[in-house]
């Protein structure tokens, strides 16, 4: 019986015991990162396997070939870990401020699109006192300035806060990255809208004379969670203008590029506004005095400025674009 109980179990469990064999014949670190898992489930099985042949059917031969099948597998699946490491470290060192340089002139138009409305709302609201009275009682716009602008930035505890902006600012670069398909004119929309918002404190500000007081609550964090709201803008337009004007591409290569140099910039730009909004939550309210928040701020914006330069324009000259898996190709 014990014979015929390996043979069943042997005719049984072979087709995965040949899959696994396939998957890890080509040696450590050559697997597809698409078929990790497929791989990592079938050493699974088999190592099951290995523990029921030891326990129960106790046939030396079969025992010998599965442990070295498993131990084959096994050095597959610990070797991808270094692997995984370097494919992070390239999209961080190349890919992702590759995907940056390519975008810069829809990063001036982006920055075009949000800073005009901002520079004219701010002078309008600044300079006309029909406007101010339009907007809301003298009290209400005291109220404002006085207290309820600097609160916003303690209004919770700090990691709470930084947490809750972050999420937000990703979510917003979302809708002004996925806008861009509808052919830019919602994301310029969306670009416009905000610079408008800013533009609009500014003047409030900026009409009670406490200038210095708005732009040491809003730099801090300011500085680099507008430039990342600028680039995933500049991601939406430029996915847009592939809609627009495709080139030499037919519009649906042009749009499928674009977009994967898109979330390129998009998963990037998670990062970085989990920087600003860390800043935000913990520096801009904090009792630091203005010099050292503004300071800390500007010290960011200038860090990942030079970043996305510098290792852009390595990147650039290396034949990279930033679409997503271009590296591996």
């Amino acid at each position: 019986m014990a014979g015929v109980d390996v043979d069943r179990f042997i005719t049984t469990n072979q087709p995965v015991w040949d899959r696994l064999e396939a998957l890890t014949g080509s040696g450590v670190g050559t697997v597809p990162e698409d078929e990790i898992d497929d791989l990592v489930r079938l050493y699974q099985q088999t190592s099951a396997h290995l523990s029921y042949a030891r326990t129960y059917l106790r046939d030396p031969s079969l025992v010998a070939a599965l442990s070295r099948l498993t131990g084959r597998a096994g050095a597959v699946i610990y070797g991808t870990r270094p692997r995984t490491l370097r494919a992070l470290g390239r999209y961080i060192a190349d890919t992702f401020p590759a995907a940056l340089w390519h975008i810069r002139w829809f990063v001036l138009a982006s920055a075009a699109l949000f800073l005009l409305p901002a520079l004219g709302v701010g002078i309008w609201m600044a300079s006309s006192p029909e406007a101010l009275n339009a907007l809301a009682p003298p009290a209400l716009r005291e109220a404002y300035v006085a207290e309820d602008f600097e609160a916003y930035y303690s209004s919770q505890p700090a990691s709470v806060f930084a947490s809750q902006v972050t999420t937000n600012n990703i979510q917003v670069s979302i809708l002004a990255f996925g806008a861009g398909i509808l052919g830019c004119l919602v994301t310029a929309y969306i670009l416009a809208a905000n610079g408008a918002n800013v533009g609009f404190a500014a003047g409030l500000f900026a009409a009670a004379g406490q200038q210095p007081r708005f732009w040491g609550l809003i730099l801090p964090h300011g500085l680099l969670e507008i430039t990342a709201a600028l680039i995933a803008g500049a991601a939406g337009l430029r996915l847009g203008w592939a809609v627009i004007d495709p080139g030499d591409r037919p519009r649906s290569v042009a749009l499928t590029d674009e977009a994967r140099r898109a979330v390129t910039v998009i998963v990037g730009l998670a990062l970085v506004f989990a920087v600003a909004g860390a800043i935000e939550g913990f520096v801009t309210g904090s009792g630091l005095p203005t010099w050292a928040r503004v300071g800390i701020g500007m010290t960011a914006e200038a860090a990942f400025a030079a970043y996305a330069v510098l290792r852009g324009r390595a990147a650039t000259a290396r034949g990279l674009t930033g679409a997503l898996g271009e590296d591996r190709r």
